[in-house]
């Protein structure tokens, strides 16, 4: 008497599975926000390690944010380093392009979805800083190669759907740096949560004023320094209507190039990790 096989599975209920595999693993992760702001494109995720990075540099003006298992998105950084260093160095490096990086990430996301048993555990977005910021792009691909053409901000990993919704709430047009900080620490804290310190997030920005290479990766002093004039603008934001915040009125009693920068210049990431 023969038995029936019981290992079938439709494809539709594989690619659910390997879908529904991949969404939970990515769900454990923590949320990561990349955002526009007055100069830029400004990256901030919760990130204790200081050696293994969520946020790298691709190329001058292209920056790269991950969540899920690092071995998985380290290995499509580095594979996107290469794309972009063979074709800048083969034909010009105005050919290197957010757009192609991402139109990379898809094939080879949406091939590995589709082809292997295991799907990766990844969401990574690719975001490119303009000569303007309506020439700034920011891009969403997901784990199974799918494409997301962003507007202003994108938020990934962990409760991404209340991350983005608090950041809604505060992010618009052409905020400075700090408040642009600010409006992304609120939204990646919990409510009655407490924002964690300046050792444990990763900060860099797409500066567009800097020239050649525009990725920076904000630590330290530097760091602790914004997260200050971040708070400053929370507190000024919530005094009444014309009255300024003691901070805001010294540095009103200041000459126009006596005021210290928010940023300055600091560390480029070589895009090794170290």
């Amino acid at each position: 008497m023969s038995i029936p096989f019981g290992g079938y599975a439709s494809p539709e209920q594989i690619m659910r599975d390997r879908a529904e595999y991949a969404r939970k693993g990515i769900a454990r992760g923590r949320s990561v926000v990349v955002m526009q702001y007055a100069d830029g494109i400004l990256f901030v995720a919760p990130n204790p390690s200081k050696a293994l990075h969520k946020i790298s540099e691709i190329y001058d003006r292209i920056g790269f944010a991950a969540v899920g298992r690092y071995n998985e998105f380290e290995s499509l950084r580095l594979a996107g380093i290469r794309y972009a260093d063979i074709n800048g160095y083969t034909f010009n490096r105005t050919d290197v392009t957010g757009r192609g990086l991402a139109n990379l990430y898809a094939q080879h996301l949406g091939m590995i979805f589709t082809e292997s048993i295991k799907s990766f555990e990844v969401e990574i977005v690719v975001a490119e800083v303009g000569d303007t910021p309506d020439n700034d792009q920011i891009y969403r691909i997901t784990f199974d190669g799918s494409v997301f053409d962003e507007q202003g901000m994108a938020v990934i990993g962990g409760q991404a759907d209340a991350v983005a919704g608090r950041l809604k709430e505060r992010y618009s047009e052409g905020l400075p740096l700090p408040r642009a900080l600010d409006a992304a620490l609120t939204a990646l804290t919990e409510p009655g949560g407490e924002r964690p310190p300046a050792t444990q997030i990763e900060v860099a920005v797409l500066d567009r004023g800097r020239e050649h290479r525009k990725f920076l990766r904000l630590t330290g002093p530097r760091l602790e320094r914004l997260l200050e004039a971040a708070a400053e603008s929370r507190e000024g934001g919530q005094r009444p209507s014309g009255e300024q915040a003691p901070a805001e009125e010294s540095r009103a009693e200041q000459a126009p190039g006596d005021t210290p920068p928010v940023a300055p210049e600091g560390d480029v990431d070589t895009g090794s990790g170290e």
